[in-house]
């Protein structure tokens, strides 16, 4: 009952579930183990996140949690959109510090697999969006770890001036990939 389709990098996926729709509104599972299992993805979650931001240009990341407290997320727009990025901080990997990004919305009812071994952000293109993602290892501020949303060595083209974007005190201090504690 989902579609599933691979993006640039090597394991990140969008997924789109189906959605029913009538007069009342609509019906549709976002997750469904079996269903991933089915599709080659057989993650088990353990929490389940929440954010609003208020405002179109709202910034959170780019994030991620060192090994053994690594986490895999499924991230998904109950309202508004996102343009969701994704960047390889796998030292050895062939497409480290390469970013991959992917407009999820409600509208589009679409979903991003971003797996571990990933920094994951993603900017507001509208007031009050509200994101929900499943995580397959629960927040560990001992692991927790970012890297600068604008560092010229990986390039993100955001779809706002960097003046515009608003961001949490953690993420304007986030140290550049190059002085990041990242994976092997």
């Amino acid at each position: 009952m989902i579609e599933v389709r691979p993006l640039a990098l090597e394991g990140v996926l969008e997924i789109l579930p189906r959605k029913f729709g009538d007069d009342r509104g609509f019906f549709s599972e976002t997750y469904n183990a079996e269903s991933f299992a089915e599709a080659g993805i057989t993650l088990q979650f353990v929490q389940d996140n929440h954010s609003l931001s208020a405002s179109k240009g709202v910034l959170r990341g780019l994030h991620y949690q060192l090994p053994p407290r690594a986490q895999d997320k499924l991230v998904h727009v109950v309202k508004g959109s996102i343009l969701d990025v994704v960047v390889d901080i796998r030292e050895s990997s062939p497409t480290f510090s390469k970013w991959t990004s992917l407009e999820v919305s409600a509208k589009k009812w679409n979903q991003i697999l971003v797996p571990k071994g990933f920094a994951h952000g993603f900017v507001t293109l509208e007031e009050n969006t509200e994101v929900v993602y499943k995580v397959t290892d629960y927040y560990s501020p001992e692991h927790d770890r970012s890297v600068r949303f604008d560092d010229p060595s990986i390039g993100i083209e955001w779809p706002f001036d960097a003046s515009a974007i608003q961001l949490s005190d953690k993420d304007r201090k986030a140290p550049l990939l190059d002085g990041a504690d990242i994976f092997p």
